[in-house]
């Protein structure tokens, strides 16, 4: 509703999972979308940029640009020319430096890496602001709310209370490059453990759109084995590791590394992984 300025301007939507496919339904609502990259039944990766359909005349290419759910990460800034990029980093924002510079708008909700729900941050060029269609409403418009400093409504304090101090301890760590370099060490921690696997973990995602925040995978055999995936969860939550079920939308095993898991957690379930292998392997 801020960038397409008509219900009959165009967006180019990538689909790379069930948040750009979520993302995709509501662009529907307000102008006309094209999918660039179709929505598709495995989610597996990034098609090369040399395959996608990108519109001449849109109004802004969006993406998501790491999908929790699949596991799908993009590790390079797609060419678009000069239509705006709009991406939604919520769930990796901070894990990694990032050149806002290449960005239209960048939007992220504050509850993976920044803070707790209740909040999103918001950072747009200054070019694309007082464009919005008549029928926004005030408490969207993103005029409105550079104007008002971002308090024209009553904000969620304790949440931006939050903020602030992830904010100042991720200085402390050492910044957004400090955290990047966390998050390729704990990352490969797991890839190694299903590379290293002979199938016994199974990844379906392409090893260069692989997520370093959220990684996905099934314990098995590509189909995973419900009595597997079970006892890892059984196993793992008596060693103290919790929330490695996969989404209900998918099932099997998921572990999310946000920037707030310790290197020392991921080397615990590791080499948790390991040993689950060696003993279950048949």
């Amino acid at each position: 509703m801020n960038l397409c300025t008509t219900t009959g301007s165009v967006a180019d939507y990538l689909i790379t999972g069930s948040w750009s496919a979520k993302a995709t339904k509501e662009g529907e609502k307000y102008c006309r979308v094209n999918k660039a990259l179709p929505s598709s039944n495995a989610y597996n990766g990034i098609p090369d940029q040399s395959t996608w359909n990108l519109s001449p005349d849109a109004k802004y290419v969006y993406f998501c640009a790491n999908e929790t759910i699949h596991g799908v990460e993009f590790n390079f800034i797609p060419e678009t020319g000069d239509v705006p990029i709009v991406t939604d980093m919520s769930s990796n924002i901070l894990t990694k430096p990032v050149d806002v510079s290449k960005y239209g708008i960048i939007f992220a909700g504050a509850q993976k890496n920044i803070g707790i729900a209740g909040a999103t941050v918001v950072i747009i060029r200054d070019d694309l602001v007082g464009h919005a269609v008549p029928f926004c409403p005030s408490i969207l418009d993103y005029k409105l709310n550079l104007q008002n400093n971002s308090v024209y409504n009553t904000p969620s304090t304790f949440s931006i209370y939050i903020m602030d101090l992830v904010f100042k301890w991720i200085k402390k760590q050492g910044g957004a490059e400090a955290m990047g370099e966390k998050s390729q060490v704990k990352s490969k921690l797991i890839y190694d453990v299903i590379d290293s696997s002979s199938g016994f973990y199974y990844s379906s995602v392409f090893p260069k759109d692989r997520s370093r925040v959220n990684i996905p995978f099934r314990i098995g055999g590509s189909e995973g084995s419900e009595y597997l995936e079970k006892k890892f969860l059984d196993e793992a939550h008596k060693r103290g590791m919790v929330s490695l079920k996969g989404h209900r939308s998918v099932g099997g095993i998921r572990a999310s590394l946000f920037n707030a898991i310790t290197v020392d957690e991921v080397e615990h379930l590791s080499n948790f992984m390991k040993e689950f292998k060696d003993k279950h392997k048949q």
